[in-house]
């Protein structure tokens, strides 16, 4: 039990070694609040599929950081995401805005599903007609009678 405990704390001492500073909030909740806000509207431009306020990519913390400067500069919300696109394109917000260049996001996913449904029937439709309706001859037709009485008993 002893080796046990001092295995723990050894493991325990040398994973504080390896521990990192967290990273630092800005001096201001109300910024912070902001920023965290702001972030969770955008997409962490490495990671692509976090929002910047969770990734921790290093562009993603350079990108808070610039964020927190825009608050502390006195910048609106609709200012701070119009110089991200500007600067990054619409691919920095997860919901981009809609507008001719963005219409295939928006739409693109319902005219794929529109599409694969029309395709899917019209293969129904050709795969019915193409096996027909199906007649048994006499003889099946009796093998069948005799198959479903026998199991009904």
């Amino acid at each position: 039990m002893k080796h046990l405990i001092a295995l723990l704390l050894l493991a325990l001492a040398v994973a504080s070694v390896w521990a990192k500073d967290a990273a630092p909030l800005a001096d201001d909740p109300v910024v912070e609040q902001r920023m965290l806000a702001i972030s969770e509207e955008m997409r962490c431009l490495v990671c692509q599929n976090e929002s910047l306020a969770v990734s921790r990519a290093e562009l993603a913390v350079d990108l808070r950081r610039e964020l927190r400067e825009l608050i502390r500069q006195g910048r609106t919300d609709s200012e701070i995401r119009d110089y991200m696109v500007a600067r990054y394109g619409d691919f920095v917000l997860y919901r981009p805005r809609v507008k001719p260049l963005t219409w295939l996001l928006w739409a693109g996913p319902f005219v794929l599903m529109i599409a694969g449904i029309v395709a899917l029937m019209l293969y129904l439709r050709r795969r019915n007609r193409a096996i027909g309706p199906g007649s048994l001859s006499e003889e099946e037709a009796r093998r069948a009678d005799a198959l479903l009485k026998e199991g009904g008993q």
